[in-house]
């Protein structure tokens, strides 16, 4: 057995550059729960938030702002919150699924799981997930503060030093 210490996250970085975005017609940054969530939980994890915005529940609006945020190579996580649950005007998951490079299907799965034991059969109704795009994490999240904390804290938080470290190391 080889006890030799693991470099497997010897790439992981020390902090990451991350952009939030909000999809949502029927808030702004006064009352964006969700996004206040994300950023928070993001600082207290350690990360940076390098941009904050908001942009319509539509799929042209949502991919134009990822892409903004992914090509000007300022970010190295894009997170977005709103627009994965069931309703006509939830596209996020449309928007975003054509960008991906890599589709990051473990993310949706386990996040329905953990809401299942903390909310219940609700659960089944998100359509959070996650993906590549070049050499930048995306993660879609529900617009709900609760499932936002739930995200960050549980799933996104313990993974993105080491996620962002690989990406980087292509």
């Amino acid at each position: 057995m080889n006890n030799a210490p693991s470099t497997h996250h010897g790439g992981d970085v020390e902090q990451v550059r991350c952009a939030v975005l909000t999809a949502s017609d029927s808030r702004d940054l006064k009352n964006d729960e969700g996004g206040d969530t994300v950023c928070a939980r993001l600082k207290e994890h350690g990360h940076v938030v390098i941009h904050r915005d908001m942009v319509k529940d539509d799929i042209d609006a949502i991919r134009q702002a990822v892409m903004d945020r992914v090509d000007s190579g300022m970010a190295d996580a894009v997170v977005i919150t709103g627009g994965t649950g069931i309703a006509t005007r939830d596209v996020t998951p449309e928007a975003l699924q054509p960008l991906l490079t890599r589709s990051l299907p473990g993310f949706g799965e386990a996040f329905r799981q953990i809401s299942l034991a903390e909310v219940g059969p609700q659960a089944m109704l998100s359509r959070a997930t996650a993906g590549v795009i070049g050499r930048t994490v995306v993660f879609a999240l529900p617009g709900s503060p609760e499932g936002c904390r739930l995200a960050v804290d549980k799933l996104i938080a313990p993974v993105l030093r080491h996620v962002v470290g690989l990406l980087r190391a292509r």
